[in-house]
């Protein structure tokens, strides 16, 4: 007998039967006899689990990476290192009027080659302590940081960061800025190959020799020299700290243009190029303690950008820029390094005809009449201009400064001077589009009284908040209205309105309105216009007034292409910020400024207006440093800001006196030189139109009050006159409410509607030129 018939032997008596089929009249199971998976089971999670196994899971990923390792070993050997030449991709730039004719050609590129030898060795090591400390000791490339990079690219998220210095030198000497992940695969490439075949020194030479460091600036010969006017071989740890530290953002962080977080940024920078030295024990604790920030030479503008070209293409070049970091997610210095010198053909939204028309009115208007060797002060008047057409957004014409050459520094476009009184009818407008009322109710409008007197103190329900600001000449007006308070510039008026209002929602106005308001603090000083605007800024404001509250950002660019691909150019023209009645309602109060206001003596009354229908609104700084005046037409805005510059320093300075105003000192007001600027320029570019507002308030559309029957009071300075001293009003802090005007025959004399739309409120007396504003200490208007 065989093991298997022993072994079946042996299990007979124990094997199981059979199991029978039940028969189908069977009564089905109960749960306790139930044999195999309940009807609510699921079965397939168990194929799930039979397709998805751990090994399956690892086996495709292992397979995935030997795929990519495979491609990356492909790509490796079929990338071969280009022929590289940095200078011979630098192209002229042409810059051309709206109507195609060519303004500019920045063909001169500032660069010059020099060997490593003549760069002294600390100065070397700022740029790999601010860009790249593993630079001596890694393969050229920062893989995560690529990874990261690509990842960005490809999801849309833009920005590059983490580059090596082996990887950008061999961006700018071999590729280009374009921001693709075919790109940045063949930079990463390249980058190891150029690794392994040259020096790190010779790496280092090529980074610093074909980097752009801003002032059209392509090396660090040419850096050393536009910076610190020495020779590369000649700088110091410090000044090398701060070329390298620049080369993150080189316009934001050049020092003679930075913005105020500009500076704080790259001396940031600076200072940490310099810890990190200390760090890797490349330089001394104590000689890094006793360093000090070198503050850069003034720049000199670039040959062939003289007089008012300069300023043309610097903003043209800034806009592009801004449109390559929106657009392809390039940081500043790439956009930089990608639009100069790159053979880029820009169209300008200038109009040449107006362009000359605005130059020839700041020459006869203004700097014609500046004698410096007369009066010292004549020397610090700086003029900036900027005109907008409200209908598409363009900047139609531009005045930056005397000549790119003299002063680099473009007037149109600084921020860091007070805009002052025309920062008011943000005020009206936060007021009227958020339908704000004052503290005892009344909804704010053009005729709702306000208390004028100066140096009131300004209150929010019953509390004073520490404000109580003078009127210009310390003149107090008792009560008025608020067009009135807007023709005469009323500061004690927009203080209490602003507060009224609620400073936080006025400075969101603004903010929607245009103006940059990072930083600034809701506060109400602000009512006064004490924080920095730019022309530019002030003139897309006052373009969206006058565009009915659709959002206006000007822009000088028409069209941009390189090499035959045009870059997309947003429409300046957006959506409502505020309403339409808001905004029409500010430009018709703005109309009596002009009439019956600060401006009437420049515009108004000017012979060149002819009938032509005016908005604006002057303005005159804190110590006379700044003086503004924004108007506009239907079809034209144009902001004007005269600013005062030490000429040695740049420091901001009192431009009173200046041209001999008389009577001595002579204070620059925002009605005199800025409007009358303003006047010679627009009337004679535009044609005579009428504003279509959907209004039924402001002088516009309605007689003016006629002159009340208080007269404006200058009290004498005594000591018991402090600010907070308290005028004698109602407890009220703007009016009581029985005070709500409504336009009956039972009104005073001083709430009477005029009968004729061009009477005007008491005005100071004139001085002795009837073009100049009242001298002393004015504060603003």
């Amino acid at each position: 007998m065989g093991r298997a018939e022993e072994r079946r032997a042996r299990q007979g008596g124990h094997r199981a039967a059979p199991r029978r089929r039940r028969p189908t009249s069977d009564p089905a199971p109960t749960d306790s006899t139930r044999i195999g998976p309940a009807p609510g089971d699921k079965p397939a999670r168990g194929l799930i689990r039979r397709i998805f196994t751990w090994k399956k899971i690892l086996g495709t990923f292992f397979g995935v990476c030997l795929l990519m390792i495979a491609a990356f070993i492909g790509l490796y050997l079929y990338v071969d290192i280009p022929a590289g030449n940095a200078a011979a991709q630098q192209q002229s730039n042409v810059y051309k009027f709206s109507d195609g004719t060519v303004l500019a050609r920045d063909g001169h590129v500032n660069r010059e080659i020099v060997s490593l030898a003549k760069v002294p060795r600390k100065v070397q090591l700022t740029f790999v302590a601010a860009e790249n400390k593993s630079f001596y000791h890694d393969s050229g490339v920062d893989f995560r940081g690529t990874a990261r990079a690509l990842v960005n690219t490809l999801s849309g998220k833009g920005r590059q960061g983490g580059s090596t210095i082996t990887q950008q030198y061999v961006k700018n000497y071999y590729l280009n800025q374009d921001q693709t992940a075919t790109r940045k695969l063949k930079e990463l490439v390249i980058a190891l190959k150029v690794d392994r075949e040259k020096s790190k020194d010779d790496i280092l030479a090529g980074y610093i020799n074909t980097s752009y460091y801003g002032r059209n600036a392509y090396g660090i010969q040419a850096a050393a020299q536009a910076y610190y006017r020495v020779d590369a071989q000649d700088l110091t740890v410090e000044q090398g700290a701060y070329l390298a530290a620049l080369l993150q953002a080189p316009s934001q962080y050049d020092w003679a243009v930075a913005t105020p977080t500009g500076k704080r940024l790259v001396t940031a920078r600076w200072n940490y190029v310099l810890d990190n030295m200390v760090e890797e024990g490349w330089l001394p604790k104590g000689k890094r303690a006793a360093m000090h920030f070198p503050v850069p030479k003034e720049p000199k503008g670039a040959p062939g950008l003289g007089g008012q070209k300069g300023y043309l293409v610097e903003l043209a070049n800034q806009q592009l820029e801004q449109q390559l970091m929106t657009q392809q997610g390039l940081t500043q210095s790439q956009a930089e390094n990608a639009v100069v010198h790159k053979g880029w053909t820009i169209t300008l939204n200038v109009d040449r005809k107006k362009q000359d028309a605005l130059e020839r009115a700041v020459r006869t208007q203004l700097t014609g009449k500046l004698d410096t060797k007369k009066r010292k002060v004549d020397g610090a008047i700086q003029a900036g201009a900027v005109s907008v057409d409200p209908r598409t957004g363009r900047i139609v014409a531009l005045y930056g400064g005397k000549n790119y050459y003299d002063h680099y520094f473009d007037n149109a476009t600084r921020r860091d001077y007070q805009p002052a009184s025309t920062f008011k009818p943000v005020i009206l407008a936060a007021a009227l589009d958020g339908a704000a009322t004052t503290q005892d109710g009344t909804r704010i409008n053009a005729d709702t009284l306000y208390d004028g007197t100066s140096r009131r103190p300004v209150v929010d329900h019953g509390s004073r908040v520490g404000f109580a600001p003078p009127n210009e000449d310390d003149v107090s007006y008792g009560k008025i209205t608020v067009q009135q308070a807007m023709n005469k510039s009323v500061n004690s008026v927009f203080a209490q309105m602003g507060v009224d209002v609620g400073m936080d929602k006025v400075m969101s106005t603004a903010d929607r309105l245009g103006m940059d308001t990072k930083g600034m603090q809701a506060v109400p000083a602000q009512t006064l216009g004490s924080m920095g605007a730019s022309p530019v800024e002030m003139a897309g404001i006052y373009a969206t007034f006058a565009n009915h509250g659709h959002k206006v950002t000007p822009s000088i660019i028409k069209a941009a292409e390189n090499r035959g691909r045009p870059v997309r150019i947003p429409d300046p023209l957006g959506g409502p910020v505020i309403s339409r009645t808001a905004a029409d309602t500010v430009t018709s109060v703005l109309t009596g400024v002009v009439d019956d206001g600060t401006a009437k003596r420049s515009v108004a009354d000017n012979p060149l207006r002819d009938g032509q229908q005016v908005a604006g609104k002057t303005g005159t700084s804190d110590e006379n440093k700044s003086a503004w005046f924004t108007g506009y037409t239907p079809d034209l805005v144009t902001s004007v800001g005269l600013f005062g510059e030490d000429p040695k320093t740049r420091a901001h300075v009192s431009m009173t006196g200046a041209t001999g105003l008389l009577p001595a000192p002579g204070r620059i007001n925002g009605g005199g030189y800025p409007a009358q600027i303003w006047a010679a320029y627009t009337f004679g570019v535009t044609d005579r139109a009428t504003f279509d507002l959907e209004t039924t308030q402001g002088a516009a559309v309605e007689p003016t009050p006629t002159t009340p029957t208080w007269t404006p009071t200058t009290p004498t300075r005594t000591p018991s006159q402090t600010p907070s001293s308290t005028p004698p009003t109602s407890p009220s802090p703007s009016h009581s409410p029985s005070q709500t005007p409504s336009r009956t025959p039972s009104q005073t004399p001083s709430e009477t509607p005029s009968q004729t739309p061009t009477s005007r409120p008491p005005t100071t007396p004139a001085t002795e030129n009837p073009l100049d504003p009242l001298p002393g200490a004015g504060l603003d208007r």
